[in-house]
């Protein structure tokens, strides 16, 4: 009887203790798992390198300016070769911030510039400087270009207006960074730009280009445009 009862107790033991090593065994083994999940989430969650100066000329820029910078559109400016100090001034004022509106007024450029770091802008405007520039292929007709040349290199002396070279230079390459190169430029671009001047619609210059603008005719700013695209750098 004294062994039948102390088997009796051993199987009642085990019978005790098998679920509690079950549970204790499902226990680590959930444990193992949140803790798998949580590196796993961690991973995911994980920052992404920033963007390559090229992979946003390529993402944001491309549709306007082609991804190296040569735009084929004649509204939009050719950015390849230009000085990346110039460019970079001006990615900075399309940029509005809490306190102050954009310095330089376009909806579409505020946009495109709205989630880039002043870091993205030096990067993008190196890079572009950094591209061999494709120069304007419109022609214009030979007498527009001749008054352009004349404006470009000599100035108006009757109105007042200043040789553009004085400050792009006789080849037209600029003085950074204030001055940006001109040289192949499409002329539609630099028109637009000269209207804008002229009416005060750009502004983020210190004035400098209101006070020649003011002083040529509209026939004078098509010349000097037309030339400046014909000219190479």
């Amino acid at each position: 009887m004294n062994i039948i009862k102390v088997i009796t107790v051993v199987i009642a033991v085990l019978t005790m203790v098998t679920p509690l090593l079950a549970e204790d065994t499902n226990t680590a083994d959930d444990n193992s798992n949140s803790e798998n999940t949580a590196v796993s989430s961690e991973a995911n969650t994980a920052p992404a390198a920033p963007a390559t100066a090229q992979e946003i000329a390529s993402g944001v820029c491309a549709g306007c300016h082609n991804a190296d910078g040569n735009s084929i559109i004649p509204a939009n400016p050719i950015l390849a070769g230009q000085h990346a100090e110039y460019l970079s001034k001006q990615l900075l004022d399309f940029k509005a911030t809490e306190n102050e509106p954009a310095k330089r007024n376009s909806p579409v450029m505020s946009a495109m510039v709205a989630t880039l770091s002043q870091d993205d802008m030096k990067k993008l405007s190196e890079y572009y400087a950094q591209q061999k520039m494709i120069p304007s292929q419109i022609e214009a007709e030979a007498k527009l270009l001749e008054t352009g040349k004349i404006l470009y290199h000599g100035g108006n002396i009757e109105n007042g207006v200043p040789a553009c070279a004085s400050c792009h230079g006789p080849k037209g390459a600029g003085i950074p960074p204030r001055y940006p190169a001109l040289a192949g430029q499409h002329a539609e671009y630099t028109h637009t730009q000269l209207s804008l001047f002229n009416t005060g619609d750009r502004a983020n210059d210190n004035g400098v280009m209101q006070k020649v603008i003011t002083r040529m005719s509209g026939s004078e700013k098509r010349a000097v445009s037309a030339y400046i695209a014909s000219m190479r750098p």
